[in-house]
């Protein structure tokens, strides 16, 4: 008798329990009746969100709970906010810290870095920004205030500029005990990691680069990738990417796996073979990539080496002198640079400076030469690159539609836009991805062409990006993980915007929430700003 007494105690106790939870302090946010999506690739649930502060309070049935706000999302999918793990943000976020073009597709947290404008930048006399550390930037963002989340790196490139300035040559003992210094430093500031970029083949000095490396490494950090050879060269920095993932001892992520040139298209499986074999021989490898088959950046990408390697001011000068000009012109690198951008017929310009070039915005260099009369579309380029100073920046439609697919399928290749926090005022043709890439994958590639699952689609756009961080409370729909959430229709969620007409943002994302403050309300900004730059594990205050 006292057993079945104290079973239906028992009963009654676990009975009341969701009473309970109802009778609690009113939640700061519910929002009802969504497909949750908890980020790991699991499959939807039936359940409420309860958000208190800047936390995720409660997931299930919230039956008689009550809030200050609540979101119907029935017939919606609630998903843990989008991690963009390569961006460009740095300089935009400072410009406008509503940061709309992220924000409206669902992104929460930005990664930055690679840019030279976060970096420390003692020493350097052409600095012309306001801070010379992360402590300083994360001050002027604060000031200003960010509708979303950051994490920065620090640029290998950066801290040797810092140390060297733009002279060439091996790093003395002397140089490189700065250079580890500056990168130990910038950790404890809060950096995430190391983030490089190379353009031919690899860094000029290897050991230099894993040595800073390892400092990173003792810290706690991760090495980042930017593959700037995408094409004939590409073997030598995914190699050299793996290499450091071995004798630095961490993880290595590796921006944007694709292979460009069309002379190179099928042959992207080749590279993923070989970052798999390096992840069955217990390296932590892992890759992003934007879903789109034309990417972005300076024209002078294309330049060679030599003509770029005196800094942008020298780049400039040998620009202006004809017989630099011819020597550019018949430069092997410079031939074979332009076919894997695509060629006459794929590079377009997408940004200039001055009046009488910017008419050509948007139009494809073979095209501007027939309209100029040049009979060499590579004068044309030459001129007018010497004209802007070196500065146009294009979109270059150089990649295989199969070979994306191929990339997007592989389990440990994360969503990345490698784009900017921009608004519908961005001077110039930008690329359609900082605006629609999220919405791109859930839309066309999920919905429409059902090349991966929602549930895996989400996951690469949240769980798998804080898993590569080593975020411990975000990225997915937990209690006690911080409250950024996106609320889509899966079956509108759809970019607007083309790369003739860029500037337009998605539909079918009605909600963000960012540390649990909604940001796009029924598809509008509010004005909010809650981001926060999140600092590594080795921050120290």
């Amino acid at each position: 008798m006292r057993r079945l007494i104290q079973l239906t105690l028992a009963g009654l106790v676990l009975s009341a329990l969701p009473a309970a939870r109802a009778q609690q302090a009113p939640y700061d946010l519910i929002i009802r009746g969504g497909h949750v999506l908890d980020g790991t690739g699991n499959p939807w649930i039936d359940a409420d969100v309860g958000v208190r502060g800047d936390r995720i309070a409660a997931v299930g049935r919230l039956t008689g709970a009550t809030a200050r706000r609540e979101i119907d999302a029935r017939g919606l999918v609630v998903t843990p906010g989008f991690i963009d793990m390569h961006t460009h943000s740095d300089q935009p976020l400072l410009a406008d810290g509503n940061a709309e073009s992220k924000v409206r597709e669902g992104v929460t947290i930005d990664v930055i870095g690679e840019a030279t404008t976060v970096a420390p930048r003692d020493g350097l006399p052409e600095a012309r920004d306001t801070w010379t550390n992360f402590t300083g930037y994360w001050a002027a963002l604060q000031q200003k205030g960010i509708s979303m989340n950051v994490i920065s790196e620090v640029s290998y490139q950066q801290i040797r500029l810092v140390v060297k300035g733009y002279t060439t040559g091996p790093a003395t003992p002397a140089d490189l005990a700065k250079m580890k210094d500056l990168a130990a430093r910038s950790m404890k500031e809060g950096a995430w990691g190391l983030v490089t970029r190379f353009e031919s083949g690899g860094p000029e000095y290897p050991d230099e680069v894993i040595e800073v490396a390892k400092t990173v490494a003792s810290l706690g950090g991760i090495y980042t990738s930017h593959i700037g050879s995408e094409g004939m060269q590409q073997d030598k920095e995914i190699d050299f990417a793996i290499r450091v993932a071995q004798d630095a001892k961490l993880p290595v992520h590796i921006f944007h796996l694709k292979i460009r040139g069309k002379p190179n298209w099928g042959t992207v499986g080749k590279y993923v073979d070989k970052i798999e074999a390096a992840r069955k021989r217990g390296l932590d490898v892992t890759a992003n990539q934007y879903p789109y088959t034309a990417m972005q950046h300076g024209w002078s990408a294309f330049f060679p080496v030599w003509a770029r390697e005196g800094g942008p001011q020298k780049f400039a000068e040998i620009l202006k002198d004809p017989a630099m000009q011819k020597k550019i012109k018949d430069d092997k690198d410079f031939q074979t640079w332009v076919m894997e951008h695509g060629g006459w017929d794929g590079i377009v310009m997408g940004r200039a400076r001055l009046p009488q070039i910017k008419e050509f915005e948007g139009m494809r260099i073979s095209a501007i030469a027939k309209l100029r009369g040049d009979a060499d579309p590579a004068d044309t380029c030459i001129q007018l690159m010497a004209a802007e100073g070196g500065t146009i920046t294009g979109m270059f439609h150089t990649m295989s539609e199969d070979d994306v697919r191929l990339v997007m399928k592989q389990p440990w290749v994360s969503i990345a836009s490698d784009g900017s926090a921009i608004n519908l005022q961005e001077p110039g043709l930008p690329h359609p991805r900082s605006y629609s890439t999220n919405p791109r994958v859930l839309g066309h590639y999920v919905r429409d062409e059902k090349v991966l699952t929602l549930e895996d689609a989400v996951r690469k756009m949240t769980s798998l990006p804080a898993q590569i961080l080593g975020l411990r409370d975000r990225g997915q729909i937990r209690e006690g993980f911080a409250a950024d959430l996106v609320v889509f229709d899966p079956a509108n969620v759809s970019e607007t915007n083309t790369f003739d007409k860029p500037k337009s943002y998605p539909v079918g994302i009605p909600f963000t929430i960012v540390n649990g403050v909604v940001v796009i309300d029924s598809g509008n900004h509010t004005g909010a700003r809650p981001g926060r730059a999140l600092m590594s594990r080795a921050f120290q205050r």
